[in-house]
């Protein structure tokens, strides 16, 4: 089955390039050089990818990724941008994109990246598809005390309450929730929750906690299900 990609990039010579790799990996390719004219394309259809410029007219790539994110489907976002400053990586990652590509980039490593993403969502999909089959987690649900994540519909409550998690936040906790009691390094956390590429960025990891804390925690302070192993990481409570 064809992956449907949206790229919002407004130079047109790189989306073309993208393109033509994208059309060998038997892709649908939809186009937008324009913020706001990528982003109506979005709410329009649906992708398996998106690949974001940030610096766009109309509307930058940040409020983009903003703005899919606060949507309900998950969708991959994979960010290009001329900048390189940290603070430009940092705010892509935090905003829920799932990989970052500084200009000017290889070909080979961008569809690395966009191959790492796609077999992420695939294998995320078959966890899914096997807890649902194998009724591991009441069908479609992981129960933690409190805590009830709805795998398939990709929400969260606590105390019966809706939570509004963003895609990575959602990600985080699930990973956690399906290994209660093991700790994990920022680094192993990054690798298994944000995926490829993201060396370096142990911070980000730290930044979700501190969020997904004051979400689900009754006192973010003294957590009582993301706790801190001290001098190594974190890891999720095993009194569940």
């Amino acid at each position: 089955m064809k992956k449907n990609v949206l790229i919002i990039e407004d130079d047109q010579d790189i989306a073309n390039l993208v393109k033509l790799q994208l059309l060998d990996l038997n892709c649908q390719v939809d186009m937008a050089h324009d913020g706001l004219e990528g982003l109506a394309l979005f709410k329009a259809n649906q992708y398996a990818l998106v690949i974001l410029d940030i610096m766009l007219p109309g509307m930058d790539g940040l409020d983009i990724c903003k703005a899919i994110r606060a949507m309900e489907s998950y969708v991959p976002i994979l960010m290009l941008t001329a900048k390189s400053t940290e603070l430009d990586r940092v705010l892509g990652l935090e905003l829920g994109a799932d990989d970052y590509l500084t200009k000017p980039f290889s070909i080979l490593e961008l569809m690395a990246r966009i191959k790492a993403l796609f077999r992420r969502v695939e294998a995320m999909q078959a966890t899914g598809n096997q807890q649902h089959n194998e009724h591991l987690h009441s069908e479609k649900t992981i129960r933690i005390r409190d805590i009830e994540i709805n795998i398939l519909a990709r929400t969260v409550k606590v105390l019966e309450e809706d939570i509004t998690l963003t895609a990575k936040e959602f990600d985080l906790l699930y990973f956690f929730a399906q290994h209660p009691g093991q700790v994990f390094t920022r680094t192993q956390l990054l690798d298994k929750v944000w995926g490829y590429g993201h060396d370096g960025y142990e911070h980000t990891v730290n930044s979700h906690i501190n969020r997904l804390r004051a979400k689900v925690e009754s006192n973010p302070a003294q957590p009582d299900y993301i706790l801190t192993a001290w001098g190594v990481g974190y890891k999720f409570t095993e009194d569940i």
